[in-house]
């Protein structure tokens, strides 16, 4: 009951629009909920298949299905890139291991272009432009957050690796969603109504200026700096817009455009957490990605992105000292921009996923969010103790 009204309290007092949460425990899916508009302006209620952009909470995803990949042998993640695909070892990149580029080590998170709208559904051209990208900093030896990149890289690697030449969204769909009969897409595939898709409130810049308190100070300077790595990232995509479909939901970007069932994204990570057997992790894999946040060799955890300590490890956002968001090290997730956020936790077999259509202004911690996760642990707490 916890969660649920917690969930209610979101419309009431802290200024949800239309959002969905649900929660797997010990394999069971325990809370489903929905509520609120699907678009605010015609008033269309959110429904029991609404689905929603993820942004970033995408690249979780993505990691899952790399992770299949290596438990069947298809790369390791201390393998270099260059290995499966030659024509990226240019510029300084030739050492790059696919670790690295999980654990944004790689100094990729600023192409030597922007990419464009109508050109990032031609793999040639994307491809082209990261092959030829010199790395921002020395990889390995410090960390910063690639905000749009990873997801090409990801995929290229998938492309090159996976013995019948599949993108991580075809992957997806042929392993994952289909068998699980899940509602979960990278590349949105036309068999999807427009009429399901919930309409982004996206931050405007008059409200940023009033919201800024709630970003840490550190990251706050990097956003008025033309010159930082934050603020250039940006605009790496031109003209993205979630709410147009074609190109920029239909094609893949496995770090940005995942679209989904709240439900689906809390089922992916339910598996995980019991594992992950069931969608083919090994016990190696597994290990690696519940082992503590990755180190890079500077042996600073200070992003060069965000200049905030983070936490990554293969893929993943890990809990870390500052960001302690579940039971222990061992969880795995990912949060998107606006407030959505997913992980597992395998301590605790929990599966748990928010998302909304309202984005907000918080970097982390999202007060939406974090009630309803705080209120799944009040749960979980008072089972233990039973």
């Amino acid at each position: 009951m916890d969660v649920k009204e917690e969930f209610i309290l979101n419309f009431q007092k802290r200024g949800e629009v239309g959002a969905a949460c649900a929660v797997y425990y010990k394999g069971e899916l325990v809370v489903d909920l929905w509520g609120g508009y699907q678009d605010r302006r015609t008033k269309k209620p959110w429904d029991e298949h609404t689905m929603v952009v993820s942004y970033s909470l995408t690249k979780g995803i993505s990691a899952v299905i790399l992770a299949m990949a290596q438990s069947r042998g298809y790369f390791d993640y201390d393998d270099p890139v260059s290995r499966y695909w030659p024509e990226f070892a240019r510029n300084g990149k030739e050492a790059i291991t696919i670790r690295q580029l999980l654990n944004h080590e790689a100094g990729l998170c600023l192409p030597d272009e922007k990419v464009k709208a109508e050109k990032i559904d031609d793999q040639n051209y994307v491809t082209e432009v990261l092959s030829r990208q010199k790395p921002q900093w020395e990889p390995g030896y410090r960390h910063g957050y690639h905000m749009y990149t990873p997801g090409f890289h990801m995929n290229e690697i998938m492309r090159r690796s996976d013995p019948m030449n599949r993108s991580i969204g075809q992957f997806l769909n042929e392993e994952v969603v289909k068998p699980g009969n899940l509602s979960f897409y990278i590349g949105l595939p036309d068999s999807i109504s427009d009429d399901r898709i919930a309409r982004m409130i996206q931050i405007g810049p008059v409200n940023s200026l009033f919201n800024l308190a709630v970003i840490p100070r550190e990251t706050r300077k990097q956003m008025f700096m033309v010159k930082s790595y934050l603020f250039q990232s940006f605009f790496i995509l031109k003209h993205y817009d979630p709410n147009i479909r074609y190109p920029f939901l239909t094609v893949e970007i496995p770090s940005a455009n995942g679209v989904g069932e709240v439900r689906a994204i809390a089922a992916i990570y339910g598996m995980m957490a019991m594992g992950g057997r069931e969608p083919g992790i090994d016990e190696a894999t597994f290990s690696e990605i519940t082992a503590p946040a990755s180190v890079p060799g500077s042996g600073s955890m200070i992003d060069e992105v965000f200049k905030i300590e983070t936490y990554y490890n293969p893929g993943f956002f890990k809990p870390g000292r500052y960001d302690f968001y579940a039971s222990s090290d061992r969880a795995f997730g990912h949060p998107g921009v606006g407030g959505s956020f997913s992980f597992a936790d395998p301590d605790k077999q929990l599966g748990y996923a928010y998302a909304m259509n309202k984005m907000s202004y918080y970097i982390k911690d999202d007060k939406r969010e974090k009630k309803l996760r705080d209120a799944v642990y009040r749960c979980i707490e008072r089972i233990d103790t039973e």
